[in-house]
């Protein structure tokens, strides 16, 4: 089937943070998302409850898909409204003309669910699509379309390779993270203990691509074609892209 094979970066980390996988094409924004949260260490993809929020921006179509419902009411609102908003616009003071003006033209960018679009058209034509998990700690991470192939046969994603420990909720963005590990991995610091206990709390591992592809198996979206791979009552014997 076709697949898309993937490079996910969390951006300002040194040194880089990052996961290559592969998974069906004809995923849907909230799938990648899922992908996203189950590669790291966050709780807000399937099958956990949202934990934060998200949104994928595309500037170059004034487009965020996102699933912050109070974004997507308000430019409902705006489309419906948008003579009482130049209304308001004209009316504004000039202290707060500049406040409107950028409030306004954040309303203009479309906003859209990610359960009902696909990300196949936008992978394919932009080769790059920017996330942003989480719009307190603001963690960005950049996705590359590396190749698109037709050969892969699971129904589910599947992590290829990666580098470093990734982020865990509620640590403070990128520098508490960095902290945290400091603390977590010096058996002699006075914290150390304490902040095991925690990490354990926040469901934290290190790196670790059998647990990360154990994880991966349960977003399926696709039917996995056995008869094209080669295994013994479903245990894989030989493929290009699984081991086990």
């Amino acid at each position: 089937m076709k697949a898309y094979i993937i490079k996910i970066e969390l951006q300002d980390s040194d040194p880089m943070i990052w996961r290559r996988v592969i998974m069906p094409a004809d995923a849907t924004f909230n799938r990648l998302h899922d992908v996203i949260q189950r590669v790291t260490n966050f709780q807000s993809g399937y099958p956990h409850d949202g934990y934060h929020l998200f949104r994928f921006d595309f500037p170059e179509e004034n487009l965020a898909v996102t699933n912050d419902e109070e974004a997507y009411l308000e430019h409902q609102h705006y489309k419906k409204n948008k003579a009482l908003y130049a209304k308001r616009l004209k009316k504004a003071s000039p202290r707060s003309l500049k406040f409107e003006q950028f409030h306004q033209d954040q309303l203009k960018i479309e906003i859209r669910k990610p359960t009902g679009l696909k990300i196949d058209t936008f992978l394919e034509a932009h080769k790059e699509i920017h996330y942003l998990y989480d719009f307190g700690a603001d963690w960005h991470f950049k996705i590359t379309l590396e190749n698109t192939v037709d050969d892969y046969y699971f129904g589910y994603p599947t992590l290829l390779d990666g580098a470093e420990a990734a982020p865990l909720e509620d640590v403070g963005g990128i520098g508490g993270f960095y902290e945290f590990l400091k603390i977590y991995r010096d058996e002699t610091h006075p914290e150390h203990e304490e902040m095991q206990q925690w990490a354990q709390s926040m469901l934290f591992r290190e790196y670790d691509p059998d647990r990360t592809n154990s994880l991966l198996k349960s977003i399926s979206y696709k039917k996995t074609e056995w008869d094209k791979i080669k295994h013994d009552n479903y245990s894989i014997i030989e493929d290009k892209y699984r081991k086990n």
